[in-house]
């Protein structure tokens, strides 16, 4: 499988969300898209991470910037982590991985010696026509959503 990159399509996807009911990506086509992928609900990086991008909700719409998180959970773990941090970004669930796989997300982690298969967290700024205009991968979260929303607001 290649690994997208800036420039190419984007990969669509079709995932349940625990607000909209069932997305595409393909479904906010002239808009702006960011989707980042994190590793797991209600984890301090994680939580912050989905924390940063709804306090700027208000400036990424401004920017007509549509923002989608997802990692494996469940609906339901998404919907308590929402109400649980009162988050505002669409969280998508992919159990079985498909997005995840088709972003090249999924890769070897390792902690305290421990390898194991996880989502590396990243994300993709998507422009209006459905192609990937920036990559950030191994995302570190401290000022993480302001380089995306910089990012977001300089993208025609």
């Amino acid at each position: 499988m290649s690994t997208p990159d800036v420039g190419d399509p984007a990969p669509d996807f079709e995932l349940e969300t625990d607000t909209e009911g069932t997305i595409r990506l393909s479904d906010f086509r002239g808009k702006k898209v960011v989707v980042y992928f994190y590793p797991k609900d209600n984890t301090s990086g994680c939580t912050q991470e989905a924390k940063d991008f709804s306090e700027k909700i208000a400036e990424f719409e401004k920017a007509d910037t549509v923002i989608i998180g997802i990692s494996p959970d469940s609906v339901r773990k998404h919907a308590n982590f929402r109400a649980k941090h009162d988050l505002k970004v669409i969280l998508a669930a992919d159990p079985e991985r498909k997005a995840i796989e088709a972003y090249d997300v999924w890769k070897e982690k390792s902690m305290y010696g421990r390898k194991y298969m996880g989502v590396e967290r990243s994300t993709f700024l998507i422009d209006r026509d459905g192609r990937i205009a920036r990559v950030w991968r191994k995302v570190r979260v401290k000022g993480h959503a302001d380089e995306v929303l910089k990012a977001a607001q300089e993208l025609p």
